[in-house]
């Protein structure tokens, strides 16, 4: 089970060669504030000074060290690096027996350990700036010694509350947050650190721990500096668990000072040291603390925590490996035949965008109407309710009927109400039909358009790797569009114009109609004729309504004509008739000459019965017969849209997408696919291939029944 860790090494290097992080691998991350001894633990577990020193923030970039663990009488390097070549010869014979290797430098090698410390240093300037800011790119080191144990260990910037020098007022909250992005990997150990010289109880990498940890399964606490502790004091009942208990355990560190690091102590000393400060100050706990058993712990629980981890790796690389690879496939291979390309493509969006409108394209629209279901609501809803709002007798009065039916008689009075008036007033409220139905024309084109760009995003996303094709189809089919709108607009006046080019009065709906009213005005005749006074002999009053009634059917020809409608007969008694609002003036003086135009006409008046009766009858007229012409523009312009616009696209697509692209000419133009798209091919290809790469690490794993 040893052999666990340098798996996940290995596992590391694969994703460090694509910079990804999309994997989450089983790790220690040293949590701590500033100046509780991070760096000094990290640097007895790996025996050298290799981390940068000085006073306030020094770590202010995360740093994955990786610990391998080679024999003493190995001066090579790992197998896998020995696989790698450069100049034609492989990698061998490194002078020293411990050696460091940065992810940043590629394959460049550092023996001095001075070196690594200020390589760490630079790069961290590099990227965070000499203003005492944090980065949250990590530093990629492995060490290689026989000294170390194996280990994957993450050093983070530690807690601080007050800025200081150039840092940023936030500088809390942007190192808790870095913290939080590590700690919250389920995969990771938490190694909290906390000083001795220090309230357990406040600790607050204990507390940060537990905010994402908090059974304490993978939380170790370290307690640093046990040998500054006040005089008369100890920490054994921190390290016995007493205080604040850890389920993985407490151990005791004694770290180097600032006077042993000065005066160059080595690590390897200060180790001998803290043995035996363990040994006279905690006799009992020795053989439980220290660094050396540290390491040891920390190797112990990483290989359980691998082992318990591998089968849900394995199960998250294998199904990202079928995602990338998914990926891979919609960008499709570099292009071979481009006569054949182009063709296919051209023929692939022709298609989908016919079985969007028809509705059976691949991908179907969930969140909102789209294509041939977005026309279907177009005629039906908007364009069908817009036309059912229209009232029939909208923006026409009273006054303007009775004024049509004056002017309509020239300077004889009627009889009869003329024919003209009617058709003329219809003819205007016919003529408001119009505008809808153009709109209407305007909404599908609108939906027409859209579903070009449909197509782009989910239909047809190779088209995504060559802008140039995906420009030139859309600015072709736009053009279709374009040429066929003033077609359509056309058709659907006419439609209108043919409804105001005969009014057709002898329509059956419109008969019938006449006929119904007809009975009701005989009907409110007769009733009339009940209500004459005792005076007037009712057998003189039937026979004049029946001489009126015979007239009238000479002259309208049989009941079924609208002229039937009309009230025949005289003016009502005196005191029925209408009284002007507005008396005319007195007659004038005598000798005065009288100007007729001078006289007042009054604005407003109440209407005689006949006149009430001409209006009515008209209006009646108006809206049946306007209510059979929008049935009819309901039902004909969603076909001549059809007609003109949807179906001639659906026809003529492929033809003229052919016509005007697939020529010899155009092809390395209009094929010539995006950097971005080349580059996204590209980063899948690698990152598919590091995961197939993984995958056969942790199969290999499995086969030596590893787990």
């Amino acid at each position: 089970m040893e052999a666990l860790i340098p798996v996940i090494n290995k596992l590391q290097d694969v994703f460090n060669t694509v910079g990804a992080d999309i994997i989450q691998l089983p790790q220690i991350v040293v949590v701590g504030t500033q100046s509780s001894g991070k760096s000094s633990v990290l640097e007895s577990l790996v025996g050298r000074d290799i981390l940068p020193r000085g006073t306030g923030i020094v770590t202010r970039r995360p740093l994955i060290l990786q610990l391998v663990h080679i024999d003493a009488d190995d001066r090579r390097k790992t197998s896998e690096e020995n696989e790698s070549k450069k100049n034609g010869r492989l990698y061998r014979g490194i002078d020293g027996e411990e050696w460091g290797k940065f992810l940043h430098t590629k394959n460049k090698i550092y023996t001095d350990f001075e070196e690594i410390r200020q390589e760490i240093e630079g790069e961290t300037e590099r990227i965070s700036g000499n203003n005492k800011g944090i980065s949250d790119e990590p530093i990629h080191l492995k060490i290689f010694s026989p000294h170390v144990v194996n280990l994957t260990l993450v050093d983070l910037p530690g807690i601080t509350k007050v800025p200081v020098g150039d840092q940023p007022k936030d500088i809390e909250i942007q190192i808790r947050e870095l913290i939080l992005k590590y700690i919250s990997n389920p995969n990771s150990i938490i190694l909290a650190v906390t000083a001795a010289n220090t309230d357990m109880a406040t600790s607050e990498a204990l507390k940060v721990a537990r905010e994402v940890d908090p059974d304490g399964r993978r939380t170790l606490a370290v307690v640093t500096k046990l040998d500054l502790m006040d005089a008369g004091t100890d920490a054994m009942d921190i390290l016995m668990g007493r205080v604040i208990p850890v389920k993985l355990g407490i151990i005791g560190v004694v770290n180097r000072s600032q006077l042993d690091i000065n005066q160059k102590k080595s690590v390897a000393d200060a180790i001998r040291d803290e043995y035996a400060f363990l040994q006279k100050k905690y006799p009992s706990l020795a053989n439980r603390n220290g660094t050396k058993y540290l390491a040891r712990t920390l190797n112990r629980l990483l290989m359980h925590h691998i082992r318990d981890c591998l089968p849900e790796l394995k199960t998250r690389i294998n199904v990202l490996a079928a995602q990338y690879q998914s990926l891979l496939n919609s960008y499709g291979e570099p292009v071979d035949d481009k006569s054949a390309t182009l063709l296919q493509l051209i023929t692939k969006f022709a298609a989908e965008y016919c079985h969007t409108i028809e509705g059976t394209a691949k991908y179907i629209e969930t969140a909102e109407l789209c294509g041939g279901a977005r026309i279907c609501y177009i005629f039906h809803e908007t364009f069908g309710r817009t036309l059912e709002s229209v009232d029939p007798l909208g923006g026409l009065s009273t006054i303007d009927v009775l004024t049509a039916i004056r002017n309509a008689t020239g300077p004889r009075p009627a009889l009869f109400v003329p024919e003209v008036s009617f058709e003329l007033l219809v003819k205007r409220q016919v003529k408001r039909l119009e505008e809808p139905s153009l709109r209407c024309v305007e909404l599908v084109h609108e939906e027409m358009q859209r579903i070009i760009q449909h197509c782009s995003n989910y239909s047809t996303q190779e088209l995504l790797r060559f802008p140039k094709l995906h420009d030139a189809i859309v600015e072709v089919v736009t053009s279709l569009l374009r040429k066929r709108l003033p077609v359509t607009n056309e058709m659907v006046h006419n439609l209108v114009a043919i409804e105001l080019a005969y009014i057709n009065t002898k329509h059956p709906d419109f008969a019938d109609a006449c006929g119904l009213m007809n009975n009701n005005i005989e009907e409110q005749r007769r009733n009339r004729m009940r209500d004459l006074p005792s005076a007037v002999p009712r057998d003189k009053a039937a026979a004049g309504g029946a001489q009126s009634s015979s007239v009238s059917e000479q002259t309208d020809g049989g009941t079924g004509n609208w002229r039937g409608m009309l009230k025949k007969g005289e003016e009502g008694a005196a005191g029925d008739r209408a009284m002007p609002l507005n008396p005319l003036p007195a007659s004038p003086q005598k000798g005065h000459a009288v100007n007729l135009l001078d006289v007042p006409v009054p604005v407003s008046r109440k209407l005689s019965a006949r006149e009430q009766r001409d209006c009515e009858v008209i209006e009646r007229l108006i809206k049946s017969y306007f209510l059979i012409v929008r049935k009819n523009i309901q039902d004909s312009v969603p076909k001549a849209v059809m007609h003109f616009l949807v179906n001639h696209v659906k026809d003529c697509l492929q033809s003229e997408l052919v016509g005007q692209l697939y020529k010899t000419g155009l092809l390395d133009d209009l094929l010539t696919e995006s950097e971005d798209m080349a580059q996204r091919r590209n980063e899948a290809a690698d990152m598919l291939k590091a995961l197939q790469k993984a995958s056969q690490v942790i199969a290999e794993i499995r086969e030596t029944h590893m787990w």
